[in-house]
């Protein structure tokens, strides 16, 4: 049978091997590296959060982002009609991650604008001769907090117009980034992308030549292992990786699209994991190595600050530690200069890939001109991204990410996208396909990857998250601190609820002028499916699963109000034992309903699969279910698990206090030592591994051409 692997039609190409793998790093690089991963490694257990990190970018990132390269290259369309060719009745997954991706460029520019108005004072300050936040020791932290949080986002008044306009220059820059295509956005980022790297090494080291460095950089490194025993490490260090990474944004299957027909996959997947877990590690270092020396600045002048005390969360960090690190060099107007210009290249980069990927999505279903949808597209995303210029926008921008970067955004949307492509979709195509083309080729671990260890572990954090939110002491609406109603949980939960309901819209809508959906075909050796029997069973099966997993969370969360009556730590002797023992009892059920829906029918599609045999859909059903059920499973259980082990081995405030207290004693320990060299040797000793088979595999192709010419 005739087999669909490019489209004939004509299609835009990435100018080079380069210009392609500094675009797709200029997506995963941007402003989360900067913000995102130092201040959730060091509020989620210091060096003990690099453990979920890498093992999420390893077994997760990396083949995901494999499989994400190998479906746009192979499909040559964007995100939506990409799964739309896979398999049709799934494209609104496609939708959905565009949405959410829509929302979070929505924000992310006003981040950009920030960086841009920085930038403006950086130059007025060559002209004036100071920075507007500048000063020295204490008075230099108070004004680095002050200028940000008070002159630049006034605390008073409603909407911050000189943030509006700022917003709209910053969203033409982005127009005129991609207005021409990939191949100018194969030349921006040939500038765009390395010269942020150069700053951030500047940065880097004027950050631990600072009184108090090693203050800060022990906040961040010192292990604090029993965080990684709470499900928001683990929560914060996928989403983290997915954001960081441009994970299921359909960034990067879109990016693929663009590709011709001989470029390298898998190679150029790992280059950019590692490229950008290197730049958070070494972003993390800049970071608070100038936090210490803030602290200590303060601490010289009598002020007892912790580094915590001048941490601030999200986008805080880079507008009030770098600032203040930058206004301590000398010229500090000339560098600031330059620093806000590598953050605003380093921003737009992943901003534009973003948009980009909206626009070539909405073209490729619609057909409609590509100018006229771009200028649509950037005055909509304007208008929205108005919203967070209202005072009080940065929080609105934290509960946004929080939710879109969470579990029940992105992160979701990524269990769904590897249950499509590992079971409803013939994986070893694109296992085939990427090795074609690729250094080095990737084996039957990527296959398991794809079809069971990536949807078992994000359903698993998916159950234990939701453990964790609905059995937390004030609540999940309440703040837990103060017990306030969260206005911004509500909203967002209804923009998380919406999203999928509009995706499926979307989907459903036809348009006369798109290029008609041509499903990838597949060879077969019988027409016939095969399979029915064994899919129902492990439906029924899987159902029967997540019933078991309902009615123990049920139990579960029932034991944990009446918890509040009878305490023993922060659970009660009637919470220890539904969690150790029915808890238990519940998801081994469960897990072993799961696992025999999971082998039926995945071993089933695999036997078929190998010997080129129709597979009924109901069995791959069975198989995607089995898998769900199974992480669903695995997670109710950890949490049992979890929060059991909590209450027997719970500690008095004042105890848990003194520990903390006794953690920080301003010197970098053996560990933090063992992990900042770890984490260099993994970068370094990876990404040469990666270059070497990267130089290997254009020689041996050279050498047919060199044999020819010689004859």
């Amino acid at each position: 049978m005739a087999e669909l692997s490019l489209r004939e039609e004509q299609r835009e190409n990435w100018g080079s091997r380069a210009g392609f793998v500094l675009a797709a790093i200029g997506s995963a690089v941007g402003l989360g590296n900067l913000w995102g991963f130092p201040y959730k490694l060091y509020s989620t257990g210091g060096g003990a959060f690099l453990i979920p990190y890498v093992i999420a970018m390893l077994l997760i990132g990396i083949p995901l982002l494999i499989a994400e390269f190998s479906l746009g290259h192979l499909s040559q369309r964007a995100t939506p009609d990409a799964f739309g060719r896979a398999n049709r009745k799934f494209a609104f997954v496609g939708w959905w991650q565009i949405i959410l991706s829509f929302i979070i460029v929505t924000f992310y520019a006003v981040i950009l604008a920030y960086c841009l108005s920085f930038l403006y004072y950086s130059v007025t300050g060559i002209f004036s001769g100071s920075l507007p936040w500048a000063g020295q020791g204490v008075e230099g932290v108070t004004k680095a907090k002050g200028f940000f949080k008070e002159t630049y986002l006034s605390r008073y008044g409603g909407m911050q117009w000189h943030i509006v306009g700022v917003l709209a220059i910053t969203w033409l820059m982005m127009y005129l980034c991609i207005f021409r295509g990939v191949k100018l956005v194969s030349k921006v980022v040939l500038w765009t992308v390395p010269i942020p790297w150069v700053m951030l090494l500047i940065l880097t080291i004027r950050g631990v030549t600072l009184p108090g460095a090693m203050q800060g950089l022990e906040y961040y490194l010192e292990p604090d292992w029993m965080q990684l025993a709470s499900p928001e490490t683990w929560r914060k260090a996928f989403a983290q990786m997915f954001f960081s990474m441009s994970l299921a944004f359909g960034v990067m299957i879109t990016y693929a699209s663009f590709l011709h027909r001989k470029s390298d996959l898998n190679n150029n997947a790992s280059i950019i994991g590692l490229a950008d877990l290197g730049t958070s590690f070494v972003a993390g270092l800049a970071v608070f190595a100038t936090l210490g020396g803030m602290a200590y600045a303060s601490q010289q002048a009598g002020n007892a600050v912790p580094v915590e005390g001048v941490a601030d969360k999200g986008p805080g960090l880079v507008f009030v530690a770098f600032p203040y690190a930058l206004a301590q060099l000398p010229y500090a107007a000339w560098f600031s200069t330059l620093f806000f210009a590598s953050l605003l290249l380093l921003g737009i980069d992943s901003a534009f890939s973003i948009t980009e990927c909206i626009l070539a999505s909405v073209v490729d279903k619609t057909g409609w001109n590509r100018d006229k949808t771009l200028i649509g597209i950037s005055l909509v995303g304007l208008g929205a991204g108005v919203l967070y210029c209202l005072k009080g926008g940065l929080n609105w921008i934290g509960t946004i990410d929080d939710f879109v970067n969470g579990t029940w955004g992105i992160a979701l949307t990524a269990l769904l996208e590897c249950l499509v492509l590992g079971w409803l979709f013939r994986l070893r195509r694109l296992r085939q396909h990427a090795n074609e083309r690729s250094d080095w080729k990737i084996g039957a671990w990527w296959t398991v990857c794809i079809r069971v260890v990536i949807p078992v572990a994000m359903a698993a954090l998916f159950a234990w998250s939701l453990y964790d939110d609905m059995t937390k002491p004030k609540g999940y609406f309440n703040d837990p601190k103060t017990g306030e109603f969260q206005i911004g949980m509500v909203v967002g939960l209804v923009v998380m609820g919406l999203a999928p309901i509009l995706a499926i819209v979307i989907g459903s809508l036809r348009f006369k002028s798109a290029i008609p959906d041509e499903p990838i075909t597949h060879d077969y050796s019988e027409d016939k499916p095969h399979g029915r029997a064994v899919g129902v069973l492990s439906i029924l099966l899987g159902i029967a699963s997540i019933g078991v997993i309902v009615r123990g969370f049920h139990l579960a969360m029932t034991a944990t109000y009446l918890s509040a009556f009878t305490t023993m730590g922060s659970y009660s002797i009637l919470g220890v034992e539904i969690c150790s023992t029915s808890g238990s009892f519940y998801a081994s059920v469960a897990a072993a309903f799961a696992l025999a829906a999971l082998l039926l029918s995945g071993l089933t599609v695999v036997r078929l699969e190998a010997r080129t045999i129709r597979t009924s859909m109901l069995a791959r059903l069975g198989a995607g279910v089995g898998t769900l059920s199974l992480g669903l499973a695995a997670g109710f259980g950890l949490a049992m698990f979890v929060a059991g082990q909590k209450a027997m081995q719970a500690s008095p405030a004042a105890e848990i206090a003194k520990k903390a207290a006794e953690r920080y004693d301003g010197e970098l320990s053996l560990a933090g030592y063992i992990i900042i060299a770890g984490m260099l040797g993994l970068i370094t000793l990876g990404l040469g591994w990666c270059f070497y088979r990267a130089i290997r595999a254009a020689a041996v192709k050279a050498e047919p051409e060199t044999q020819e010419a010689e004859m």
